[in-house]
């Protein structure tokens, strides 16, 4: 399944390796880090080069600066964090390219390790502009990919690079996302349920049409449910609703029926009149939604129906919360299922930020099989779509 170079394949003592990291990490007011997650899941690969004597040059990008420099989308953070982690200095560059980088990079001995800085403070970057993908292959003797996160945008620095600076390998975090999510697509054991929350149908379409060709169930929660449940006819009162993709919801649960892939939806709801954290809730079911209010998780019923599925399932992929969980009132649904699958022997693979967040927020992280570091990655990659940063990488 995975025919890419690997970074146990290629000899780095000595050689400047530029490795592609994903620390767009949350960061709160004071820019301190309020989830480190993306920049732990990165240590295997970058333990292994400084240990193998790589000169050690990390790129990555945070947050969205347009192109231009703003010192709040800084990686300095990020240096600082990885610094703590390893117990070994960091150095953060003063830019992405130039002179001075090119500078900094020529001082790095063996088993050094520079922090370029945010690569989206240059257009080039985004805009995968050949020039800059070149100046950033000019700094280094080898490529790793370790950023699965943006291995589904061709971007300079994840598909640009790796066309230029060859052999362009795949680094340990990569590898394991893609072992996990091409294993549960090709090879699942068996019962293979699908949960699917969030709040747009349009958002999971290409998806779910995926997966009706693979599963035997798919749950279905958050606000893409009242899409389904109005396409059987059912009223959900104020509840968020796509109406121009109700006929589409009515054409993917014939295709399940027709293919015989269980699609279980909500059968009651906490409701309320406002979406506010403190807007009290009460339960109803699918027969009796009170028009006038709003469904922002699953009720208890659903929660009890879910977790009986989950207890059989073998393979498990689960993408989208199952209600508003960043509001207390209406998290219970979304941490039954997280709880659901920590008890279960199943493989479970988290793929979303929302649903990873979630099961952070638990403290369940350690009970799933894995926890993939890239939402939009993870469901381009169930799509079936080819990520260009992995497709960039040099074949075996």
């Amino acid at each position: 399944m995975f025919n890419k170079l690997t970074i146990d394949e290629i000899e780095v003592a000595g050689k400047r390796v530029l490795c592609r990291v994903d620390f767009n990490v949350p960061l709160d007011e004071n820019r301190v880090i309020t989830d480190d997650t993306r920049i732990r899941a990165a240590l295997p690969t970058i333990k292994q080069l400084i240990e193998k004597g790589a000169r050690l040059i990390l790129a990555s990008h945070l947050g969205r600066p347009k192109g231009k420099v703003d010192p709040a989308y800084s990686l300095a953070p990020a240096a600082r964090q990885l610094s703590q982690l390893l117990g070994k200095p960091v150095t953060m560059a003063t830019g992405s390219v130039g002179a001075d980088v090119q500078q900094q990079v020529d001082a790095l001995a063996a088993g050094e390790i520079l922090l370029l800085e945010n690569l989206r403070f240059h257009a080039g970057e985004t805009d995968n502009d050949p020039q800059f993908a070149a100046q950033l292959a000019g700094l280094a003797d080898l490529y790793v990919n370790d950023a699965f996160g943006t291995a589904h945008r061709a971007h300079a620095s994840t598909e640009g690079v790796a066309r230029i600076l060859q052999p362009a390998v795949a680094g340990y975090l990569m590898q394991k996302e893609l072992k996990y999510l091409g294993q549960a697509l090709a090879e699942p054991k068996r019962p293979f349920v699908a949960i699917l929350g969030g709040a747009k149908v349009s958002d999971k379409i290409l998806v779910i049409e995926k997966l009706l060709e693979k599963v035997d169930t798919i749950l279905i929660g958050g606000g893409m449910a009242y899409t389904f449940l109005k396409a059987l006819g059912i009223d959900t009162g104020n509840s968020l609703l796509e109406a121009d993709r109700v006929e589409l919801a009515g054409e993917l649960l014939a295709k399940a029926k027709t293919k015989g892939v269980e699609f279980l939806l909500p059968e009651d709801h906490l409701v309320t009149a406002e979406f506010k954290a403190a807007s009290p809730a009460q339960v109803c079911d699918n027969s009796n939604f009170p028009t006038d209010l709003m469904g922002l998780d699953i009720g208890p019923a659903t929660i009890k129906a879910y977790r009986a599925t989950l207890a059989t399932a073998k393979t498990v992929v689960w993408n989208g919360p199952m209600g508003v969980f960043e509001f207390d009132a209406y998290s219970r649904g979304t941490f039954a299922i997280a709880e659901a699958l920590a008890e279960s022997d199943c493989l479970s693979i988290i793929g979303g930020g929302d649903s990873v967040a979630a099961v952070n927020k638990a403290g369940l992280e350690d009970q799933m099989t894995h926890i993939s570091t890239g939402g939009g990655a993870s469901l381009e990659f169930l799509e079936g779509k080819e990520l260009p940063g992995v497709e960039a990488l040099t074949d075996k």
